[in-house]
Order: C-alpha cells, then sequence, then structure tokens
C-alpha cells in the first residue's frame, strides 16, 4: 500500500545559503535545493498520487488475470507433454519421454493407451498411473517406480522390470511374455488371467500376490523368488515354469 505524504515546504535560499561555511559546496547545495522545490512540488500534485495507485491496481488486474489463466497453462503443458510422447512414438531412447509421463501422471492425467514401446525409460517414476492397455513392449523400464499401477490389458512382452518397484500393481489380463521381472518388488500384486509364458522372475519378491487365476506360466523362471504365497511355485512348476539359477 502506498502511503503518500507532502513534503514540507524548503526554507528559503537566503536561510540555506547562510549555512554553508564552504564556498565550494555552494552549487551543489544550489542543486538540491532547486530538487527540493520540484520534491515539494510534485509531492502535493494529486495527478501524481492518482498514478501511484493506478500503478497497485494494475498490479493486482495482472496476478488476477495470471490465475485466471492458470487452466490454459496447465492444458497447454500437457498438450505439449502428449506431443513429446507421441513424437517418439516407436523410437529408442527416452526423447523427454520420462519427462513428460511423469508430469502427466503427477497432473493425475491418464495414461491409458500410452505407446512407450521400446523406449528407454530407466528409473521411470508413475506411482498410481492408470496405463490401462499400455503399449510398453520392448521398453526399458528398468529400476522404475510403478506401485499401484493398473496396467490392466497392457502390452509388456519383452519388457525390461529389472528391479523395478511394482508393488500393488494391478496386471490382470496383461501379456508378460518374456518380461524381465528379475529382482522386481510384486507385493500383493493383481495377477489375474496373465500371461507369464518365459517371464524371467529370478529373485523377485511375491508377498502376497493374486496369483490364483494366473492364465500361462510356462518358462517361467522361479529361480530364488522370495516370499512366494503357499502353493504358488508347486502350482507354477507343475504348469510349465522352470528354476533356472543363471541368470538371463
Amino acid at each position: 500500500m502506498i502511503l503518500h505524504q507532502p513534503r514540507s515546504r524548503p526554507a528559503p535560499w537566503s536561510e540555506q545559503r547562510a549555512l554553508i561555511r564552504h564556498r565550494w559546496l555552494v552549487p551543489l547545495l544550489a542543486i538540491d535545493w532547486c530538487w527540493e522545490w520540484l520534491a515539494f512540488f510534485l509531492s502535493n500534485w494529486s495527478f501524481l498520487e492518482v498514478l501511484e495507485y493506478l500503478g497497485s491496481f494494475s498490479i493486482l488486474i495482472g496476478v488476477i488475470f495470471w490465475f485466471a489463466e492458470s487452466g490454459d497453462r496447465v492444458q497447454q503443458r500437457h498438450y505439449q507433454a502428449w506431443q513429446v510422447i507421441n513424437t517418439a512414438q516407436g523410437k529408442g531412447g527416452s526423447g523427454g519421454r520420462i519427462e513428460a509421463l511423469e508430469e502427466l501422471n503427477a497432473d493425475h492425467i491418464s495414461l491409458t493407451g500410452v505407446d512407450v514401446s521400446s523406449a528407454f525409460l530407466q528409473g521411470l517414476r508413475l506411482p498410481h498411473a492408470r496405463l490401462a492397455r499400455s503399449t510398453l513392449g520392448a521398453a526399458d523400464l528398468r529400476d522404475s517406480d510403478l506401485r499401484f499401477a493398473d496396467l490392466t490389458w497392457a502390452s509388456l512382452h519383452y519388457t525390461n522390470l529389472r528391479n523395478a518397484n511394482l508393488e500393488h500393481a494391478v496386471f490382470d489380463h496383461a501379456d508378460l511374455r518374456d518380461c524381465d521381472l528379475s529382482g522386481a518388488d510384486l507385493s500383493a500384486a493383481h495377477l489375474d488371467e496373465v500371461d507369464l509364458t518365459n517371464a524371467d522372475l529370478h529373485s523377485a519378491d511375491l508377498r502376497g500376490i493374486v496369483w490364483q487365476n494366473i492364465a500361462a506360466v510356462a518358462g517361467a523362471n522361479l529361480a530364488g523368488v522370495r516370499n512366494p504365497p503357499g502353493g504358488f511355485v508347486a502350482w507354477a512348476l507343475q504348469h510349465g515354469a522352470v528354476q533356472n539359477n543363471s541368470e538371463r
């Protein structure tokens, strides 16, 4: 808030001149005395006070417009993120997709049906992501965070999920054939109707997985699995799973 206070009337020059002891200071103080008079006249000019208030008002208007347009800025940011993802579709490397995917997910945007096949997305952080029917085939998702992600009907054929955090992820009806899940944390993951043919589960944490309705497990490597639920390993071996200690 601006506090506008009129200035006191400057003393006459004769009084000012009488106080000066050194002759060489006269020109300097004379200039300063002139500026004092100018400041005195301007401080009593109401027009300048009005301009000051208008300046403050314009700042307020700018702030209001900034907040009013925040939705448009967010939409523009989302559009740019999708543009990055779609432009790099089918290509290797990251191409900025890690940042784009994480930004969309942080804003709670659904990633249903996204195609990032063959992309290098190591260390991707998408907890609680909605990735149903997404195509992640042959993507490198090592050390990624996909906790509580919805991967229903997702295609993860040949996907590298080594050491990924997949706690509580939902893989119902997903294609996990030849998927590298070695060292992954699959605690409480849902695996209804999942195809795990030839998947590598070496040293994966299977604590509390929902496995009773797995569709296929032939050739899946269960060597060194940690915390498997009771009956799972025996059932899987009966249906073609193997225990091969040599890592792929």
